[in-house]
């Protein structure tokens, strides 16, 4: 017994000596940090990389992952829309699920998860009325919030360039201390628009329609935004041009006169929970309007997954996709 009060009272005597030392190790900067980022208007200061983030809609999660910050995310919404990105599906399933549909859980529940950060597309998932927790609130809690994109307001939705999906990028590298992670990947994405601009190059555009459905009005993407320049880097040329909107409501007048080569469609399977219709069956709600078209008598489409219309690193695969689908010659070898 006395041996054992001799090893305990040399234990905490050594343990005592010791703090000092481990608070100010505590104590010294990470190298890189302080840093400072600007979103939606406000400024964003981290001393040292996030380790307990929670993510709203899916882009935001992928993007994280494609830096290989997936051990940092300690809660997620539910994604089951579409088909996931090669690779993130088993990554996906390994992080907690605080939300059963797409947008980030209720007020209370979300100040609960004790996150140093969240990410997100849009400030939806933050409005009071909706019964979640707002900005200003989550940032009393010590909890950031980052909107990818720059999508803070409905303006800025219509302002959004791709150059900021590498802003973004960059601006996480940052935060989470991964820069050269950053640069890597964004060196990456930058040489795979390169290639999609050379193998278009020379070729006529391709008239697209980007649609969400509908029997008049329809759901579709005019041009501004996110969409209307995925078109445009892809080689296509957007039918509703003349029409300042991203996601809006037009006409079936207007479509059905619009006369597409091809058409993309907006894909996902369910939102907030509730089943949607299928690609398939909005292409045929919209080739019934636009029968004359070349896109309808060809059955022209592609199923583009929602989630890749979304500010986030899936921008730029989406590009491609396109590309490929509106000039399958240019990607032959």
């Amino acid at each position: 017994m006395r041996r054992l009060l001799i090893l305990a009272m040399a234990l905490t005597l050594t343990a005592c000596s010791q703090a000092p030392a481990v608070r100010q190790a505590e104590q010294q900067p990470q190298a890189g940090f302080p840093v400072t980022i600007e979103n939606c208007g406000r400024k964003l200061t981290f001393d040292k990389p996030p380790a307990k983030v929670v993510t709203g809609y899916q882009p935001a999660l992928e993007t994280l992952l494609a830096l290989g910050l997936g051990d940092r995310i300690a809660g997620r919404t539910n994604f089951s829309e579409s088909a996931f990105l090669p690779g993130q599906k088993e990554l996906y399933d390994k992080i907690p699920e605080i939300s059963d549909t797409i947008m980030l859980p209720q007020k209370e529940v979300m100040l609960a998860q004790g996150a140093d950060f969240v990410l997100d597309n849009a400030m939806a998932g933050f409005d009071s009325a909706g019964g979640y927790a707002t900005v200003d609130e989550l940032n009393a809690a010590g909890t950031p919030v980052y909107i990818l994109g720059g999508w803070c307001s409905p303006e800025q939705v219509l302002e959004f360039t791709i150059d900021k999906t590498f802003a973004d990028l960059r601006n996480l590298g940052a935060i989470f201390g991964v820069p050269d992670r950053a640069d890597r990947l964004i060196s990456e994405l930058q040489g795979e628009l390169a290639d999609v601009k050379k193998r278009v190059a020379g070729r006529t555009p391709v008239k697209v329609l980007a649609t969400d459905g509908g029997k008049g009005p329809v759901n579709a993407y005019g041009g501004a935004g996110l969409t209307h320049q995925m078109i445009t880097l892809a080689g296509g040329v957007n039918v509703l041009a003349d029409v300042k909107g991203d996601y809006t409501e037009v006409s079936a007048e207007k479509i059905s006169a619009a006369q597409p080569d091809a058409v993309l469609v907006s894909d996902y399977a369910t939102l907030r929970g509730e089943d949607m219709p299928s690609s398939p069956a909005k292409a045929a709600e919209t080739f019934a309007i636009a029968r004359n078209s070349p896109a309808a008598k060809d059955n022209r489409f592609l199923a583009l997954p929602v989630a890749a219309q979304h500010p986030g690193y899936r921008n730029i695969l989406a590009v491609t996709e396109i590309a490929r689908f509106l000039h399958p010659n240019a990607f032959t070898p």
